[in-house]
């Protein structure tokens, strides 16, 4: 018996395009004081979650991330724990798991831990 697989159903998730030079996301959330990395949490949150095929970051957590401290540090968790792998995964990279280093520099220097995730999201595109 032949097994039919239909493709007709299934939805085409591509992954958005967010290619942005790292510095340049430290450069502008400087000058914009910070209000630039609340639509920098959105658009990582829609890539990730593009990438994973799931919702790993919601979109008030990427919001609320970009305005209060903890859950700053509760995104580059996420990010690091369930969306990255599957980023190195995907461009063919060696598993690793930055939610440490992440967690540390959120915590310290937010804009630092935003330019790591910024630098492997770039990867996606090349």
């Amino acid at each position: 018996m032949e097994t039919i697989t239909e493709h007709w159903n299934k939805p085409n998730n591509p992954i958005p395009v967010f290619k942005v030079d790292p510095i340049l996301v430290l450069i502008l959330g400087f000058v914009t004081c910070g209000l630039y990395h609340i639509y920098w949490n959105i658009k990582i949150a829609e890539v990730l979650n593009a990438v994973t095929g799931r919702e790993v970051i919601s979109s008030p957590i990427a919001i609320f991330a970009g305005c209060c401290f903890p859950i700053n540090v509760y995104f580059f968790y996420l990010a690091g724990k369930e969306g990255l792998p599957e980023v190195y995964k995907r461009i063919g990279y060696p598993q690793k798991d930055d939610s440490t280093l992440l967690i540390v520099l959120g915590f310290f220097f937010p804009m630092a831990a935003a330019m790591i995730v910024q630098n492997d999201i770039n990867k996606l595109y090349n």
